[in-house]
């Protein structure tokens, strides 16, 4: 077993057995065993019968095996239980204790972990047991419902930590950091300022933790102690550059300019001695940015023309001086955006925008030829893409909605960040200009077309981004976010097989199968690539599973090693997870994947009776305590996520985020088929109905295609009901469904004429629709199998309906398949690349005279990626026997 062998270990436990049949080591590893390879109901009745057998316990051995036990059947009452009887054994048993208090802590078992925490505070007397004990009642505290409860268990905590504090019991900052946080709960900011300014060795430790200062000045800001605020800010600020601390340092500064005598100008002339000092110009430059920002928003600046106030001036000082520094951008963002917004607020928008676009043309006419001239350098470079995001930032808070504005000057940016000797030799900065030059693209595109009838144009331009996005891949494959952009664009044409290659050369792992998962996950579903899809859900339900164990691992890290501080944050961590969207998406994902996996009827039948229906039940309470930890902010938006009417990440989605209806929804479709294999008729019907209202609610909130797949649950399972019945109506139930699997097939495909499909259908709806159809035709093979098994005596008539649909699919479904083989490439030549388009004429002409390479991978990429698909469906369709 040591080694991972549970089946030979098993078979040295039984072989052991037949000579000692009590040998209680044996039997306890023996559950073990059985735990470790699934057999769940064996493992528990034998481990059960060990733990209450007389004196079994008093074997360290059997305490250890049972305790494993019950840990991987993830009983942890039961492993308490285990140390419980061992301790009636060896009463004085330390460790014993403490494995107690670590597998309550693990579960979240708090009334548990407080016991034991409090018995070894009395038994050893540890300073370590009594931070237990506090620890212990403040995750009682944030875990009660009610709130008096809540408050005696606060009440308790600090008076504890307080008394520790005072007889000196409380000696590092991770103790105190726990002190901090139960006085926060109850926002007793007095106190915290009161433990945050003790004397003592203590002091000197809080001293030398930026985060705990940063913490003490923000709390004496909430005091109203502005003075002492500033001091401390000041003192820190002596020390060490701490953005954190510049912000609140300005903010007490302005605090006290009604004052006789305000700190403006000391802190001002401190921002200049700070800027003076090796390594510290930038945050000390941008801290007086900040504070000529903060007065103009406070009333002590208000200027009668946005050109007269110091703000913008201060603004483009910061950027004349840091350019060159790829940081300098998202530093000074936000005060732009300040700026635009304080002069609105004036009704001087224009004013600000002509400032700054003044401001802008000269420098960026000199960065410009800087960086187009022979062999120059990074910062040049840097300077140019830096003073292109501000351009790019100014016309979006201009609310310039002129296409041809967008793609002013592409073609040079292109040429630099593709086909220039900084782009042979790799420049950061090149990889920008090719980002920053696609996003322009996409937007001017999306601004161009946005009407449904201009849907060819808009794929034509997106097309040439996605062409952009492969040349700049090619020239450097490490650039992450040109691959998001990619993998974005190829799904908004169907294209799940080159986006899923892009995609795993991300080596996306850990947590972001959390953040980032969204990306890609369910869309194979979507687009005929079953199977492919199920192994990345897979990958994600495995990382989920991984987490159940590891975090509460580091949980019991943190108690032993006295890290309190991350206690709390490893469990809202794990809350997190436990309740992300992301899981139950990639969850739901799975579990609509599982039903492509082939096999006889038995099999089949078998799947859905042995689905869990209950773990994947939603109601309103489940949903709204789901959280959202997908990274909508990763791509490198040029603009603020809440500036929505810009938002390339929104944009770009051809169908929406999954949200709670999409988890209702997926979470609904298993359980009818559940109920219908099972035979379950008053729950089926209730279920189809609470799909029927989510259908009905879900508006825009889930993609017209999930919609259709939702309303094609619906009607499997009402003709199952039909069926079930005897009722020889189930003939339109019948025919009801098979109009809307050929409808969702593609039509034209079907015809000699295959070429003639639309090349924008296929890229936005065709493929999408033909899966739709695919998987409903896979949940109404179950409802055949179900009713043979069930002998009704619709079965055969249901089963000869299904196969005429299987026919009619076949042939449909080869349609589209040779289309995809050949004609697909010729459409996108004549109707994508070489489309008349004065929007776009530079990028094309760039692409065809500089990057022919690309323009083939891409062709490639889009017929092969559909085909792929339609290869899968039409191999599914065959296997539907």
């Amino acid at each position: 077993m040591g080694n991972g062998d549970m089946r030979q270990g098993l078979k040295e436990c039984d072989k052991l057995l037949r000579k000692h049949s009590t040998h209680q080591s044996a039997l306890s590893l023996k559950a073990y065993a059985l735990a470790r390879l699934g057999e769940v109901d064996e493992a528990v009745a034998l481990g059960q019968k060990v733990l209450r057998t007389p004196g079994a316990l008093k074997s360290s051995h059997v305490v250890q095996g049972l305790s494993l036990t019950f840990r991987v059947l993830k009983l942890p009452e039961d492993e308490i239980a285990v140390y419980n009887a061992a301790l009636t054994h060896t009463p004085d048993a330390e460790q014993l204790y403490c494995k107690i208090f670590m597998a309550a802590a693990r579960s979240k078992l708090y009334k548990e972990q407080h016991s034991a925490a409090v018995a070894l505070n009395k038994l050893f007397k540890q300073d370590r047991y009594l931070w237990w004990v506090v620890t212990s009642l403040l995750m009682q505290a944030k875990s009660a419902q009610d709130a008096t409860v809540k408050q005696l268990q606060l009440t308790l905590a600090e008076r504890m930590a307080e008394k520790a504090l005072n007889e000196g019991r409380l000696t590092n900052t991770e103790e105190l950091r726990i002190y901090l946080e139960v006085l926060e709960i109850q926002g007793n900011h007095a106190a915290m300022v009161a433990a945050l300014s003790t004397s003592g060795p203590l002091a000197e430790k809080i001293a030398n933790d930026p985060d705990l200062v940063t913490q003490w000045i923000s709390l004496l800001i909430k005091t109203g102690d502005f003075t002492k605020a500033y001091e401390v800010a000041e003192v820190s600020l002596e020390a060490r550059d701490n953005w954190a601390d510049y912000k609140l340092y300005v903010e007490a500064a302005i605090a006290q300019t009604n004052d006789s005598e305000s700190p403006v100008p000391a802190a001002s002339a401190n921002f200049d001695k700070w800027a003076a000092q090796r390594g510290r110009a930038r945050g000390a430059i941008l801290a007086g940015v900040e504070l000529a920002t903060k007065l103009h928003e406070a009333g002590h600046a208000k200027p009668t023309d946005a050109t007269a106030d110091v703000v913008g001036e201060r603004i483009w000082s910061y950027v004349d001086q840091f350019k060159t520094k790829a940081i300098c951008y998202s530093d000074i963002m936000q005060y732009f955006i300040s700026h635009v917004k304080s002069a609105t607020a004036l009704g001087l928008t224009s004013s600000a925008i002509d400032f700054h676009t003044k401001h802008l043309e000269q420098r960026l006419h000199n960065a410009r030829a800087a960086a187009t001239a022979a062999e120059c350098g990074e910062d040049a470079a840097q300077s140019w893409v830096t003073l292109e995001r501000i351009r790019y930032l100014i016309q979006a808070l201009a609310d310039d909605v002129d296409p041809q504005h967008w793609v002013a000057d592409i073609g040079a940016m292109l040429s630099f960040g593709l086909d220039s000797g900084e782009a042979e030799r790799k420049l950061a900065a090149c990889s920008d200009m090719t980002l920053i030059a696609c996003q322009r693209i996409i937007l001017a595109s999306f601004l161009a077309y946005p009407e449904p009838d201009q849907r060819g144009s808009l794929l034509a331009s997106l097309f040439k981004a996605v062409c952009v996005l492969e040349a700049g891949i090619k020239m450097n494959d490490e650039q992450f976010l040109l691959k998001l952009y990619a993998i974005r664009l190829y799904l908004y044409m169907s294209c799940y097989d080159r986006a899923r290659a892009l995609y795993d050369t991300l080596n996306i792992k850990n947590i972001q199968f959390d953040t980032l998962g969204y990306l890609i996950n369910g869309h194979g579903m979507s687009l005929g690539c079953f199977s492919v899809d199920l192994e990345l859900c897979y990958d994600g339900v495995s990382f989920y599973d991984r987490s159940d164990v590891r975090v509460p691992q580091e949980l019991e890290s943190a108690y032993g090693k006295g890290t309190y501080s991350n206690i709390t944050d490893f469990t809202t961590f794990q809350d997190n997870l436990v309740h992300s969207v992301q899981r139950e998406c990639t969850h739901g994902c799975a579990l609509r994947g599982e039903a492509f996996e082939h096999g006889a009827s038995k099999d089949i039948l078998e799947q859905w009776e042995e689905a869990d229906v209950v773990s994947i039940e939603h109601t309103d309470d489940t949903i709204a305590a789901l959280h959202d930890n997908r990274d909508v902010g990763v791509m490198g938006l040029q603009t603020p996520v809440d500036m929505t009417k810009w938002n390339l990440e929104i944009m770009t989605r051809q169908i929406p985020l999954p949200g709670s209806a999409w988890i209702r929804i997926f979470s609904m479709v298993p359980q009818i088929m559940h109920y219908i294999v099972c035979s379950e008729v008053d729950l089926l019907e209730s279920k189809i109905k609470d799909l029927l209202v989510v259908i009905n609610e879900a508006g825009q909130s889930v993609s017209s295609h999930d919609l259709l797949l939702a309303r094609g649950v619906y009607q499997v399972a009402s003709l199952y009901l039909r069926a079930l019945s005897g009722n020889e109506g189930f003939d339109s139930e019948l025919a009801a469904l098979s109009d809307m699997i050929i409808g969702a097939l593609p039509q034209d495909a079907a015809s000699s004429a295959s070429n003639t499909l639309e090349l924008c259908d296929v890229a936005l709806t065709t493929i999408r629709t033909a899966s739709v159809a695919t998987e409903v035709f896979t949940y109404a093979q179950s409802v055949r199998h179900a009713l043979f098994a069930q002998r009704s005596p619709s079965a055969n008539a249901v089963a000869l309906g299904l196969s005429q649909i299987r026919k009619t699919a076949i042939k449909m479904m080869a349609g589209l398949r040779t289309w995809t083989e050949k004609p697909a490439r010729e459409n996108i030549d004549s109707l994508w690349l070489n489309a008349k388009d004065s929007l776009l004429a530079p990028v094309t002409a760039f692409l065809l005279s500089r990057r022919k390479s690309a323009i083939t991978l891409v062709t490639k990429s889009c017929a092969g990626s559909w085909l792929k698909s339609a290869n899968n469906m039409a191999a599914h369709w065959k296997k539907c026997t």
